[in-house]
């Protein structure tokens, strides 16, 4: 039975997830000792980099399965900046897991955001059906206040991703003209639209598939065909791809995603190698071939719309085909994550370790500091996600039209997220969305 992959981006969605512990013994009662006692025998069994996990580690050591799990995890390989490489091992709940993965649900506001400075959190994104929406909230807006506390008050203290999980929570927000309100909102389950929108374009005569895709989940896998039966129906040759907030997700609709793209171009070629620690490969290394789909396209050219929260399972679709098409990468860098999660369930939790690495048809998977952008475009917040006048959006189409990339002014500065930061970017879900909380 194969197992059950998810690559969860930068901050959260990614893992692996198997219905059973996959050869690791369940605990035998949910104490706080044999749950640590799990943690530490699936960590060793799967774990990518068990091979550097210490031989004698005593649990007692540690007060909770989390915190094992944390000093666990330091013994990841150093990515040359100091840092362990592995910043997206988790425990979360089942149930939430299970929710988002499924349903593409979960409980918050229904919002991402981002620092534009140290005090200045604006909003990326505002799902359509949620209590941010219904609370006045939309893309572009700065948050003042929180609970009537400045976001600079706040993030000297405890930091907004710990507010955010207040509910109800009271936002002064201030409008791109300068107009400021006060909303009251409480925290609900939100349904993520996986495809916000799709079209084709009129590309001066050329026909232009545009999707904007906000994650990578199970409903997203319908939503695919009848977007690209328009694009095929449309003679659609050169595909645009907005994931500049997607995390990740599940590697079968990543997986489902190239077919779609490659399927005519790349039928039976290899679109990715998924790689397992030594004592897990023979069981479960893995080969994925392009399949040719009755909608897919006749990919010529491939534009992705990205930033440093596109990760994970986005950046899986980016490599793997690269091989086989022209692909250019427009706004910024990608997060840089080559490695996914598997999930064992214990105790209504769900361990995610990171437990493989995901490779292209050349062998390449060393992007642990992101791909590179090939079309540097800013992320103007005051213009909708693929409107006509989004920089990302006037770029790709202008390489598309002459092979070229614009001359544009992007703010400088601008640094690689850290987990945490990353998780301040999304609407703060808590671990299952690790990774790009409420941004993906």
């Amino acid at each position: 039975m194969r197992l059950f992959l998810v690559l969860l981006s930068t901050l959260a969605i990614a893992a692996c997830s198997s219905s059973d512990s996959a050869g690791v013994a369940p605990p035998t009662s949910c104490s706080i000792d044999d749950q640590k006692q799990f943690v530490l025998a699936a960590m060793n069994d799967w774990y990518l980099w068990n091979d550097r996990l210490p031989a004698n580690v005593d649990i007692n050591n540690y007060a909770t399965p989390e915190e094992l799990l944390a000093f666990l995890a330091t013994f990841s390989p150093d990515d040359g900046s100091g840092s362990p490489i592995d910043r997206f091992s988790f425990i979360n709940s089942a149930e939430a897991d299970a929710q988002f993965f499924g349903e593409g649900r979960f409980e918050g506001f229904g919002f991402s955001s981002r620092f534009l400075a140290a005090d200045d959190l604006r909003l990326t994104r505002v799902f359509f059906d949620s209590p941010a929406n219904a609370g006045g909230l939309a893309r572009g807006q700065r948050i003042l206040e929180l609970n009537g506390r400045t976001i600079a008050e706040i993030q000297a203290a405890e930091g907004v991703n710990a507010v955010f999980q207040t509910s109800p929570l009271t936002f002064r927000m201030r409008e791109p003209n300068g107009n400021e309100f006060d909303t009251t909102i409480a925290r609900d389950i939100v349904t993520i639209d996986p495809i916000p929108q799709f079209r084709v374009i009129d590309n001066g005569g050329t026909p232009v598939g545009y999707m904007e895709l906000a994650t990578f989940i199970s409903t997203a896998d319908p939503e695919f065909d009848t977007a690209f039966s328009a694009f095929r129906n449309a003679s659609v040759n050169d595909v645009i791809i907005d994931m500049r907030y997607n995390g990740g997700g599940l590697v079968s609709t990543a997986e489902l995603l190239g077919d779609y793209l490659g399927g005519f171009a790349a039928q039976n070629l290899v679109f990715s190698e998924t790689r397992f620690n030594a004592d897990r490969a023979a069981d479960n290394n893995s080969t994925e071939f392009f399949e040719l789909r009755a909608n897919s396209v006749n990919l010529v050219r491939f534009i992705v719309i990205a930033s440093q929260s596109t990760a994970s399972a986005s950046e899986l679709v980016i490599n793997g085909l690269g091989p086989h098409a022209e692909v250019v990468i427009v706004g910024d860098d990608t997060f840089g994550k080559p490695v996914g999660q598997v999930g064992f369930t214990f105790c209504e939790k769900i361990l995610r370790p990171t437990a493989f690495q995901t490779f292209n048809a050349n062998g390449f998977a060393d992007y642990f500091d992101g791909l590179p952008v090939d079309c540097a475009a800013a992320d103007d917040l005051n213009v909708a996600v693929g409107d006509p006048a989004d920089p990302n959006m006037v770029a790709a189409l202008e390489y598309l039209s002459t092979g070229a990339c614009p001359v544009m002014s992007v703010p400088g500065g601008v640094t690689k997220p850290t987990l945490d930061d990353a998780v301040e970017q999304l609407d703060r879900r808590g671990p299952p969305w690790r990774e790009f909380a409420e941004a993906f």
